[in-house]
């Protein structure tokens, strides 16, 4: 799989000041209470996290990144003081956006069914490249393929997926849990992380050819 189409997202500019809970603001029809001794120190933490965080909601969920991001700010803020170092910060911020993302799916009563064993297993893109060709000057073809991939053609292709594969393969590849991590994140066993990460690998593989044949990508002359 190309692991530089999935990683090279971009970042986006979000803004703190607009979203950030004050001490005894209500937010929602909530007040957030928290001591204001922690107030500056956690705008400073999470100021320096937000962007990551922001990048991390947007691969997770189509709509609705920055309710993502602010319940999750809301949970951190009250739930501050359980924070031991701030170096740890990045970690304890994207845990927690982590379990909102969860919680809203086991809302919303979701429950997508595993693909087939064949259905994924049969596919691999280096060989249909091989055989498709659809690059017939590159005298390295799948690096040029994946190239070819803007920045929001790839989010576009990572969101195509379901929820239980694009999940793991968001923090295993493109933020670096690991996977038990991923597996206490998720609240789902070891084995079935591994196994999602699996086809989520190959079902990617084969939604990036289908949105390249879909949009017509190979023949925009992005290809340098």
């Amino acid at each position: 799989m190309g692991s530089d189409a999935i990683t090279s997202l971009p970042v986006s500019s979000y803004k703190l000041s607009r979203r950030m809970p004050q001490p005894g603001l209500e937010i929602g029809g909530r007040i957030v209470e928290v001591q204001d001794r922690t107030r500056e120190s956690f705008q400073r933490l999470a100021s320096a996290e937000l962007p990551a965080l922001y990048w991390l909601a947007r691969r997770l969920v189509r709509d609705g990144a920055e309710d993502l991001v602010q319940e999750a700010l809301l949970r951190a803020y009250r739930s501050y003081g359980t924070l031991r170092q701030d170096t740890a910060a990045g970690p304890w911020l994207k845990s927690i956006l982590v379990n909102v993302f969860r919680d809203q799916l086991r809302r919303q009563a979701r429950s997508p069914a595993e693909l087939p064993v064949d259905q994924v297993e049969d596919f691999s893109l280096y060989q249909t490249l091989i055989e498709q060709d659809p690059l017939p000057y590159s005298d390295t073809l799948h690096h040029d393929y994946l190239r070819a991939f803007a920045n929001e053609d790839v989010r576009e292709v990572l969101l195509r997926l379901p929820e239980l594969y694009r999940a793991p393969l968001v923090l295993r590849y493109m933020d670096g849990f690991a996977t038990k991590e991923i597996a206490r994140l998720l609240d789902v066993p070891l084995g079935t992380v591994l196994a999602r990460l699996h086809r989520g690998r190959k079902r990617f593989e084969q939604e990036l050819w289908a949105y390249a044949q879909e949009t017509g990508l190979l023949l925009r002359g992005t290809v340098q």
